[in-house]
Order: structure tokens, then C-alpha cells, then sequence
């Protein structure tokens, strides 16, 4: 098998400790690559060679960078098909949605190349005769990004171009589901001319290496993305140490259906919500609330576009459902549906498995005994509710410690604002799917989903601070 070093300074550099683990495909368990290991010693030479390139690269002219990010949008696009094999064998993914997330990382790439030219300060008033105050926005210094396996190649762009957009130089810990993602990612940074040092990556295993990554001195700022409780503990380091911080976490968004909704179009944003991605998803709609009205309607229809998913070839555009990333992912999606079932639920469909893949999963006659009435199953799994009233909808939905994403399927503009307006999450959508994204908006959470925005505008907080210039000009007489 192949082995793949870390990259640190531009380059490949094996594990100090000269370590390696195994690669597996999630759709047969069989390992296809070697990834380093990495130390915490690998971590200082990367958060090392991250700090002695910020010193350069944070003082050259926006248009250089504006210019890195572009080419490596363009470079994406001619690689599209190369990401896409490589998502499909390293993390699973059906190659829709890898086609989908390979788009949304070229998007991103180029939002992060505008905003180059729009990190501005202000200048303000002063008590003083004959003095000017001038703010500035500066780069911060070391950024260290930590990426999920579900959307590697998004969330590595998002968690890296960002930041190298306004200055900044990062480190870049994997998933270790993904480390080879973004070893090409970085790749393609390099060929698009990004000096070296600027964009470091550590593979390995988060338990192992993770804190000698956020608490490094030379670490400014933390960008995470991941579970809850990972997130917690992230928090807690970047408090000790004083460092900024944005976190997007778990979720276990609702989507609410009324009973004067566009039928068809509500069950199209189930499936999508529910399933894209096999539910592997952090916004996946994993608790539905219709309304009385509609509720036999709905459910029959969903349930019945639920059993059409395919589960066939993930390089076949017509698949679905893939594989779950790992045994110990399958044994907790599995333990909520016995758990469920043994309680009392009714599966609809699914609840079974073929190989490493869940057939997609409605619930019905969940009830808060079972697992997944509150956590997040992370799964092609979701619960179906009946509610009487818009009142009651908007009570359940917003009983959870989550707050990521929601959505809403109505014709009435007073019930879709009260919703909006009232709902505990930091997105919701308006007939549409829970699970959306775009480069420029404040992506993120509330509560147990998360902390700050991430996009362009929003991660200028966690990823630069201000600077206070006065000027004192000459008196004149």
C-alpha cells in the first residue's frame, strides 16, 4: 500500500515517531492506504514552519492571495474528477453528492478570494486637536483547523481558505477517516502557488495529537468542526489558553410540515434532508412534525420515496445511500434503532442493513425513552411526529439542546416568520431543506451546535483583530 507522510513546509515529512496507520474503504473495511501517524512532535514542526511563514505571508499584497485562492478554484475544477474518485474510496460518498461538495468547495474558494479585498478597518473621530484614529484588521497568526470525514473536501477548504485569505497560515488536522483528502488538498494549494509553510497538514488521531495542537502557544485561533462533545473539550483549552474559536457541532434539526404546505416539494426535502449523504450530515432532519391535517398523506408518500433510494454503485449517479464510515458509527446508528424498536417505535421502512450500508430508516411512535428522540444518530435515520397545532410544532421543535439547522414548510407568510423569528437555531429555512450551504453566509449554530459563524464575513471575528493606529499631525498655527 501506499504511504503518505504529513506536509509541513511545502513538503512531505515522515512521522517523527515513524508511525503509520491504516486507510479503509467504509464500504468493505479493507485498508487501501497508509497515513503518518502523528506525534505531538510533528504537531510543533508544523505549528513551527505555520508561525516562521506568517512572519512573509501575512505581509504580502491581497492581490497575491486573491490570486492563489482563484487558481486553486480553477484547479479544482480540472481535478473535479480525481476528488471525486478519492471521496468516493476514502470517505464513501456517492458520487452526487461528491460532485455536489466538490462545487460548494470551488464557491468557496472563490468567496474567500473576494474577500481579500474587503478586510477593512475605520478611521474614527478623536478628542484630541489635530489627531487622527485609524483601525486596521489583522491577520491573528496560526490558525489550526480541524476537519470532519463527512464533507472532507468542503470543510478542508472552507477551514483553509478562509483563513490563508486573510493572512493567516494554518495547520490542518484531519479526520483520520480522511487524512488523504487533505493531503490532496494541499497539493493542489502548492500547485496553485501557495508558499510553503503557509498550509500544514498533520494526519493522525485526534485523541492522540489533538491538544498539542489547540493549546500550542503559537496557535492564535481554533477552527473546529465535529461532535459536541469533542467541541466541549476544544472550548475549554481555547478558554485556558485565551485563543479565538469557532466551533460547528452536532445537530438534531427539525423539520416541520403544515398542513397547507406544498405537499410533494415537503417530501422531496425530507428525503434530502434525512438521507443525503446516508444522514451523515449535521443539519440532516432527523426529526420531522407534520400536522394532523396531512400527516397519513405525508407519511405514506415519504415512506414510499424513502423505499426508492438506491443503495447500488457509489461511482453510479443514481445511488444514494452509501456506506457508514466505520464499525463503531454502525454500532451506534444500530443501537438506536433497536433501542426505538425494543421501546415501542414503528419502522415505516429500512431498519436493516446490507453490508456497512442502513437501508433508510422512518420512525414512527418515537417517544423521549429512546435514544433517538434527543441524540444525534448521525445515520439514515429519522423519527416522524404528528402535531395538532403550529404552536405545538414550534414547542417540540425547539425542545433540544441543539440549535443548528430547521426548516419550515408552509403557506403562511405569519407562520413562517413566527417560526423563523421564535425557532432556537442559528439557520432556518422556509420550504426548503435543513440541510443547505452556501460560502458567503454565517454558517453555524446555537447551543450544543456550536459557537460563532463560519464564511467569509463572519470568521473575520475568530480569525483577525483590530488594531488601534492614532496619529498625532503637526499643530497648525
Amino acid at each position: 500500500m501506499d504511504r503518505h507522510l504529513h506536509w509541513i513546509d511545502g513538503g512531505d515529512r515522515a512521522p517523527l515517531a515513524g508511525q503509520f496507520f491504516e486507510v479503509r474503504d467504509p464500504d468493505n473495511d479493507r485498508p487501501f492506504a497508509l497515513a503518518a501517524r502523528g506525534s505531538a512532535a510533528d504537531v510543533d514542526a508544523a505549528v513551527n514552519a505555520a508561525q516562521v511563514a506568517f512572519a512573509v505571508y501575512s505581509r504580502m499584497p491581497v492581490g497575491v492571495r486573491e490570486a492563489i485562492l482563484s487558481r486553486a478554484a480553477a484547479l479544482l475544477e480540472r481535478d473535479a474528477d480525481e476528488f471525486a474518485a478519492l471521496m468516493i474510496q476514502e470517505v464513501g460518498s456517492p458520487v452526487g453528492k461528491a460532485r455536489n461538495e466538490i462545487q460548494r468547495s470551488i464557491e468557496m474558494f472563490r468567496a474567500a478570494a473576494g474577500s481579500t479585498r474587503y478586510l477593512a478597518g475605520k478611521t474614527l473621530p478623536s478628542d484630541t486637536p489635530d489627531k487622527m484614529n485609524l483601525t486596521l484588521r489583522v491577520p491573528v497568526g496560526v490558525i489550526a483547523s480541524i476537519t470532519p470525514f463527512n464533507v472532507p473536501l468542503g470543510k478542508g477548504v472552507r477551514l483553509s481558505a478562509v483563513p490563508l485569505a486573510f493572512g493567516n497560515t494554518v495547520v490542518m488536522l484531519p479526520s483520520e477517516e480522511s487524512p488523504l483528502m487533505a493531503l490532496r488538498l494541499a497539493r493542489l494549494y502548492a500547485e496553485a502557488g501557495l508558499p510553503p509553510g503557509c498550509l500544514n497538514i498533520v494526519t493522525g488521531f485526534g485523541h492522540e495529537v489533538g491538544d498539542s495542537l489547540t493549546g500550542h502557544p503559537h496557535v492564535r485561533s481554533i477552527t473546529f468542526t465535529g461532535s459536541t462533545r469533542v467541541g466541549a473539550h476544544i472550548r475549554e483549552i481555547a478558554a485556558r489558553s485565551g485563543k479565538k474559536l469557532t466551533l460547528e457541532l452536532g445537530g438534531k434539526s427539525p423539520l416541520v410540515v403544515l398542513d397547507d404546505a406544498d405537499l410533494p416539494r415537503a417530501v422531496a426535502a425530507a428525503v434530502q434532508g434525512s438521507f443525503g449523504n446516508q444522514g451523515q450530515i449535521c443539519m440532516a432532519s432527523s426529526r420531522v412534525y407534520v400536522q394532523r391535517g396531512i400527516a397519513a398523506s405525508f407519511i405514506e408518500r415519504f415512506v414510499a420515496a424513502t423505499r426508492e433510494l438506491r443503495m447500488g454503485d457509489l461511482r453510479d449517479p443514481a445511488t444514494m445511500i452509501g456506506p457508514i464510515i466505520n464499525a463503531r458509527q454502525r454500532e451506534r446508528i444500530a443501537a438506536h434503532i433497536d433501542d426505538a424498536l425494543a421501546k415501542g417505535a414503528r419502522a415505516e421502512c429500512g431498519a436493516r442493513w446490507v453490508g456497512h450500508r442502513c437501508e433508510p430508516t422512518v420512525l414512527t411512535g418515537v417517544t423521549r425513552e429512546m435514544a433517538c428522540f434527543s441524540e444525534e444518530t448521525f445515520g439514515p435515520v429519522t423519527a416522524v411526529h404528528t402535531v395538532d397545532t403550529f404552536e405545538e410544532a414550534l414547542i417540540l421543535a425547539n425542545d433540544t439542546r441543539y440549535g443548528l439547522s430547521a426548516a419550515i414548510f408552509t403557506a403562511n407568510l405569519d407562520h413562517a416568520m413566527t417560526y423563523a423569528m421564535r425557532i432556537g437555531s442559528g439557520m432556518v429555512h422556509v420550504n426548503g431543506s435543513t440541510s443547505q450551504a452556501e460560502p458567503h453566509v454565517p454558517f453555524g449554530g446555537n447551543g450544543d451546535s456550536g459557537f460563532g459563524r463560519e464564511g467569509p464575513e463572519y470568521d473575520m471575528e475568530a480569525m483577525t483583530e483590530w488594531k488601534w493606529i492614532s496619529l498625532q499631525l503637526r499643530p497648525t498655527r
